[in-house]
C-alpha cells in the first residue's frame, strides 16, 4: 500500500518562530501607542500579581491601560538610549523597569493617582514561599464546608481527616500553619480551601514620568504611604540596568 502524503513527520526544528516575535513586536507597538496617547506613566512594584487582579485593575482603571510584561520588553519599548527613546527622558525611566513592577498610562491628575496607590490594599490567599502572617489551627471536629470526596484529596496535603456517617472530620487538632514561618504548597492550598485570606496585596508607586519629560519619585513604605513623600529625580542621575524579568501581558 502507497505511503499517503499526509504521512510526514516535521521536525520541530523547523518551526517557525515568527508567531513569538510578532507578539513582542505588538507588544512594544502598544506600549508605544499608549505613550502617546496618554499624558503620564507610572511605575509600580506589586508581589506576584494575580490574573484577577489584573483583570479587575484594568476594568477599574479604564480608560487608563496597565501594563505587565517582561522588563527587558518594557525596557525596549520605553527606550533603552537617549537615541532610541519613545518619549523625552524616557530612557531614564527604562532605567527604573526592575523586579516585579508594572506601568500605568494614564491621562489622571498626580494627586489622584498617588492618592488610589496609597489607598489601595486588598487581602488575598497566601502562595507558597511566602512568611505566613498568622497560626491557623483547625479544632477536632466536622469539616461540613467539604464534600466527602473530598476527604482523600485533604489527607493528600496533610490533613488528619476521616469520613464519619459522610462528613469529612478531623480525628484531631490540626496546624495549618505557623505565623512567621514560610508556607509549604500544601499549606498555601489548605489556606485557599479553607477560604482564608491571609495576605495584603498592596501595589507601590515608584516612579513617575509625564510627556514634559519630568520625572518624580516616590519613597514609600508601610508607615510612610501617606502624605507626599515624593522628590523630583535628577536627569542625569546614573542608574544600574535591570535585568530581571517579570510575567507576559
Amino acid at each position: 500500500m502507497p505511503r499517503s502524503k499526509r504521512d510526514k513527520k516535521v521536525s520541530l526544528t523547523k518551526v517557525s518562530k515568527k508567531t513569538g516575535l510578532a507578539l513582542k513586536q505588538r507588544f512594544i507597538e502598544n506600549v508605544n501607542n499608549h505613550i502617546t496617547e496618554f499624558e503620564n506613566i507610572f511605575v509600580f512594584e506589586f508581589d506576584k500579581m494575580p490574573n484577577e487582579k489584573l483583570k479587575e485593575l484594568r476594568a477599574q482603571w479604564k480608560p487608563s491601560k496597565f501594563v505587565i510584561g517582561k522588563n527587558k520588553l518594557l525596557q525596549i519599548a520605553l527606550g533603552k538610549t537617549k537615541e532610541n527613546e519613545t518619549g523625552k527622558n524616557l530612557h531614564k525611566m527604562s532605567k527604573r523597569i526592575r523586579g516585579q513592577c508594572g506601568l500605568l498610562f494614564t491621562n489622571e491628575p498626580e494627586e489622584v493617582v498617588v492618592e488610589w496607590f496609597n489607598d489601595y490594599s486588598k487581602l488575598d490567599f497566601a502562595r507558597s514561599g511566602t512568611e505566613a502572617s498568622d497560626t491557623v489551627v483547625l479544632p477536632e471536629g466536622p469539616l461540613e464546608q467539604f464534600s466527602h470526596s473530598m476527604e482523600p484529596y485533604l489527607r493528600q496535603l496533610g490533613m488528619p481527616t476521616s469520613l464519619k456517617n459522610g462528613i469529612v472530620t478531623l480525628v484531631k487538632a490540626f496546624t495549618v500553619c505557623k505565623e512567621g514561618k514560610i508556607l509549604k504548597p500544601e499549606e498555601a492550598k489548605l489556606l485557599k480551601l479553607l477560604g482564608r485570606k491571609t495576605t495584603e496585596f498592596k501595589l507601590v508607586i515608584k516612579f513617575m514620568w509625564s510627556k514634559s519629560g519630568k520625572m518624580k519619585s516616590y519613597k514609600s513604605s508601610d508607615s510612610e504611604n501617606k502624605g507626599d513623600k515624593s522628590a523630583d529625580v535628577e536627569m542625569n542621575e546614573d542608574i544600574p540596568s535591570a535585568g530581571q524579568e517579570t510575567m507576559e501581558a
